[in-house]
């Protein structure tokens, strides 16, 4: 009967131990099994350890900052693409970048007191008495007597709406791309793109606000 062989210091491996010059080898199997980083020895399937964890925490929080970044840096993107398109129209329509701003203010909110449409568009009431005399020059608004107020001389601006049509054909390609883009998504991803916007809006209706006339 042939003798167990034994290791360099004379004693034989236990009944069922690892194969002698197996590296990393698990005690108490039939076979040496390479020890794996990050697996608990003796638990069935992979547990991770808490450093793995910690840096898969640690590479989700970088993915997160990363994609929030993209988001700010393509909403500058936008906003000045948005400028240098309200500037090509008023070009074409002889009015200032501010003067689309307050036309559009009043097209979607008026008819408003010119004091009313200062506040919306963070102007001093000076500046927008100026903007107003050359938007009704332009045949764009016109200024009504305010027949609910105290005072007589109070008046409402309202614009002319003949005079949209000019705008429309102007934004007309912007608004096909925008219908283009927007059939790519279903209703769920317009709902949260049409309320991320809107709050978005409002941050910065309230950013220009604090840092307008008071």
């Amino acid at each position: 009967m042939s003798s167990v062989a034994k290791d360099d210091g004379g004693t034989p491996p236990e009944a069922g131990g690892a194969v002698s010059g197996e590296r990393d080898a698990v005690p108490g199997k039939g076979r040496a099994v390479p020890a794996e980083r990050g697996v608990v020895p003796g638990e069935r399937g992979v547990v991770p350890t808490a450093g793995g964890a910690v840096s898969a925490a640690v590479d989700a929080a970088r993915a997160r900052r990363r994609l929030i970044t993209t988001i700010k840096e393509s909403l500058r993107a936008m906003s000045t693409q948005l400028s240098l398109l309200n500037h090509q129209v008023g070009a074409r329509i002889e009015l200032k970048d501010v003067d689309l701003n307050c036309l559009d203010l009043l097209a979607r909110h008026g008819p408003l007191s010119p004091t009313a449409l200062a506040k919306r568009a963070g102007l001093h009431p000076a500046t927008m008495t100026g903007i107003l005399d050359r938007l009704e020059r332009g045949g764009w608004v016109v200024r009504d007597r305010d027949p609910g107020a105290s005072d007589r001389r109070s008046v409402r601006v309202r614009p002319l709406r003949e005079r949209g049509a000019d705008l429309y054909r102007l934004y007309s390609g912007m608004n096909a791309s925008l219908d283009e883009i927007c059939a790519g998504y279903t209703d769920t991803e317009l709902e949260l793109l049409a309320g991320f916007l809107h709050r978005t809006t409002d941050a910065g209706q309230s950013a220009a606000a604090a840092l307008g006339p008071g």
